[in-house]
């Protein structure tokens, strides 16, 4: 752990914010534009309220098209980048954790992204996440969460283990536990010189029907779910959603 590094920002330091916008990827333009389009389109004006903002890839462009976006981030180092993209500057800010942090206000949409309800590696937890959405959402407001699908498919009787990238210098592998849900996302890094770094993320892997029964316990209801950002339909052979759902007129908070 570098010595920039603070404890309290967990899996996503300094070390790791400083890399984490990064070109490509998650980070291409046009994934971004794709995602803030469909949040922009369901916000119907916002406000919007984002779970693990991190350093403001969705958040900043949405707050740049004048929808009002407030955000909850648990690594300070992350959230200390916001302010530097374009409409950053009027993303506000909440230090805090998604399962139990609350903002002030009543919002029509909040939205998780990229994996992130997997950085929380309990159900219960998992569960949380969900009540405290929709405890910022107003009657009919929307809770948006967007996640990848376990690539248990590819995992033969006695195989824990399946990487999913190789490039040169670089080599990435999932370790599953099919029974407790849980898994790790394992980075393995060799510079030119030789020096290497390895780093290993805990996550829980968590079904469609699973989260449905999480929103119903929260009080909301499922409204769409798609296979991408562009509104692909979603199919057994899809390798990932996004899911939408509603939050009931009556719904418990």
């Amino acid at each position: 752990m570098s010595v920039e590094d603070d404890p309290a920002d967990g899996w996503f330091p300094e070390s790791v914010a400083t890399d984490y916008d990064d070109p490509g990827g998650a980070n291409a333009p046009e994934v971004v534009t794709s995602a803030v389009d469909v949040l922009e389109d369901l916000a119907e004006g916002g406000p919007v309220l984002e779970f693990a903002v991190g350093t403001g890839r969705i958040a900043a462009p949405l707050a740049a098209r004048g929808v009002p976006v407030s955000g909850i981030e648990l690594s300070r180092a992350m959230a200390a980048r916001i302010a530097d993209k374009p409409g950053g500057e009027a993303v506000e800010v909440t230090i805090g954790d998604m399962t139990s942090t609350r903002v002030a206000g009543e919002f029509s949409l909040v939205c998780l992204v990229f994996n992130t309800i997997g950085n929380v590696t309990t159900q219960d937890g998992q569960v949380d996440v969900f009540r405290n959405a929709a405890a910022h959402l107003r009657p009919g407001g929307l809770f948006v969460v967007e996640v990848g699908l376990p690539d248990l498919r590819r995992l033969p009787p006695g195989q824990d283990v399946v990487p999913f990238a190789m490039t040169p210098g670089y080599v990435g592998f999932d370790q599953y536990d099919v029974v407790t849900q849980e898994f790790t996302s394992n980075h393995v890094t060799v510079s030119p010189d030789g020096t290497g770094r390895f780093r290993r993320i805990p996550f829980r892997y968590v079904w469609p029907a699973e989260l449905d029964l999480m929103a119903r316990i929260a009080g909301m209801r499922p409204k769409h779910r798609w296979a991408d950002w562009a509104r692909s339909e979603f199919t057994a052979g899809s390798t990932g959603h996004v899911s939408v759902w509603e939050k009931a007129p009556s719904s418990p908070t």
